[in-house]
């Protein structure tokens, strides 16, 4: 990657957002400083020097820690000078990126793909995509599909750096040349082997926040979602590790439907534990954050794109001259969903689960092994869905909810093992202190059972529901 600052500048929001996109997408950079016709010539080399440093120490903490910084103007005296005037330091700035270059081991198996860059038609001979070979290989005479139009086209020619070539592979950059259509509709896009790229309304990735993006990534918030050459509006959804697995190694580059998930109301990071919870973990040590979290995204329109491909999720709509990160997040595509239909046919496999806890108490003893509980169901709610779920009492038994008592959300619960006698007899003293209280109606009878100095006995439900299960069942372990 080749990073160009103006001199006279310095860093500005949008270089550093390309840092952020190098940061992700590249191993290798080349800084450039540009304009440098536009310093005073006497005070030219101190200021580049200056800047020169300025760079080293933004770049001290990337991965471009120590990369080649070079000079140059590329057009002396801007866009209007003549031709005549010669550009400085783009000699070296070539031999800098040859020092830096290096042949990647490149394999032309698998499917071919490419990416397209420029459209154009040659009257007489057909329509010329240029572009590079992101994988696989296209001979002359070979099919190639454009997904984008949904049309398949045959292979006339090629050309790589105006020379006819009958071959191409991957890294190759190449014209290719196939019979007409109009070079409008595609400007830039992908071309690749007849049906072997999926068009996707949604994906789960995994993902990872931008270190330099304020505030929080939240469930259910849009983004832009930049995958390959397209840019749609996506909403998402966080997930991650059951605590049960919390500290198994991730598989890099798969997802496991066998697994259960935890849903998330956000993604977790050091910053996004709220301060609350900071204080009180502050004695308990550092907050444990999954080794890794992941997002289901829903597109508002379909994309097209390879599996494993790079995803950037960002806030384009923030104010580009307020001086902010607008790139949120980075992650793989690991899972796409081709059927339009995808809630129904495809998220029910998901196994994203939300952990309920409801809290109760104990009314009043029926007889050694069943208790009336009140304050854990509204007036309205059915309770028969709830029974056969396991309960536990704060004194320590288990529970099963056997049905409700009553009108007001008021259910009996049996306890197999039995009430424990120092359970009884807290709860015998508390309803007789209840009952001294008088008579009267049973709304006082409520009042006096809260002012009561006796704890009260609690109740504790404590389920979990998958999100994209349709019956919506209360799972205990």
């Amino acid at each position: 990657m080749m990073l160009v600052i103006d001199v006279t500048k310095g860093m500005q929001t949008q270089s550093a957002e390309c840092l952020v996109i190098g940061q992700i997408a590249c191993q290798k950079m080349v800084v450039v400083l540009n304009k440098i016709d536009l310093l005073p010539e006497g005070k030219r080399q101190s200021a580049i020097e200056k800047m020169t440093k300025k760079m080293q120490k933004t770049l001290e903490n990337t991965k471009f820690s120590g990369c080649p910084i070079v000079a140059v103007a590329a057009k002396p005296g801007g866009p209007e000078a003549p031709e005549s005037e010669n550009p400085l330091g783009i000699s070296e700035l070539i031999e800098v990126l040859k020092s830096q270059a290096y042949l990647p081991s490149r394999d032309p198996s698998g499917h071919f793909l490419m990416a397209v860059d420029h459209c154009f038609s040659i009257k007489g001979q057909g329509t010329v995509m240029t572009g590079t070979i992101l994988s696989g290989s296209v001979s002359l005479g070979d099919n190639v599909e454009i997904p984008a139009l949904k049309v398949t086209k045959k292979v006339k020619s090629m050309q790589m750096f105006h020379t006819p070539v009958t071959y191409a592979m991957q890294g190759d950059r190449v014209g290719v040349c196939v019979t007409q259509f109009d070079p409008k509709l595609l400007e830039r896009g992908l071309i690749c082997t007849p049906d072997s790229l999926h068009t996707i309304h949604a994906a789960i990735i995994s993902l990872k926040k931008i270190q330099y993006f304020r505030g929080a990534l939240q469930t259910k918030a849009k983004f832009h979602i930049t995958v390959g050459h397209e840019t749609v509006m996506g909403r998402v959804m966080f997930f991650g590790p059951a605590p049960a697995n919390f500290n198994e190694e991730i598989q890099e580059n798969v997802f496991d439907f066998e697994k259960d998930y935890l849903y998330q109301e956000e993604y977790l990071s050091k910053d996004s534990v709220s301060s609350e919870e900071n204080k009180e973990n502050d004695q308990a040590g550092e907050v444990q954050l999954p080794k890794q979290q992941w997002a289901l995204l829903e597109f508002e329109k379909p994309v097209t794109c390879p599996k494993l491909c790079l995803v950037i999720g960002s806030k384009l709509d923030t104010d580009i001259h307020a001086n902010t990160c607008r790139l949120a997040f980075h992650g793989v595509l690991l899972q796409g969903m081709e059927d339009k239909n995808y809630t129904e046919t495809f998220l029910p496999k998901l196994k994203v689960y939300k952990q309920k806890h409801k809290e109760g108490q104990v009314e009043r003893v029926m007889d050694d092994y069943s208790v009336i509980g009140r304050s854990l169901f509204k007036k309205e709610t059915n309770i028969q869905i709830f029974v056969g779920l396991k309960v536990k009492l704060s004194t320590g038994e288990d529970g099963i909810i056997d049905g409700g008592f009553g009108q007001s959300g008021k259910f009996k619960i049996r306890i197999p093992d039995g009430l424990k006698p120092d359970t009884k007899m807290l709860l015998t003293a508390a309803s007789k202190k209840k009952s001294k209280g008088g008579k009267g109606d049973m709304t006082k009878e409520d009042e006096s059972s809260k002012n009561d100095s006796a704890q009260p006995v609690t109740i504790s439900l404590i389920f979990k529901r998958y999100v994209f299960d349709t019956q919506k069942k209360m799972i205990q372990s």
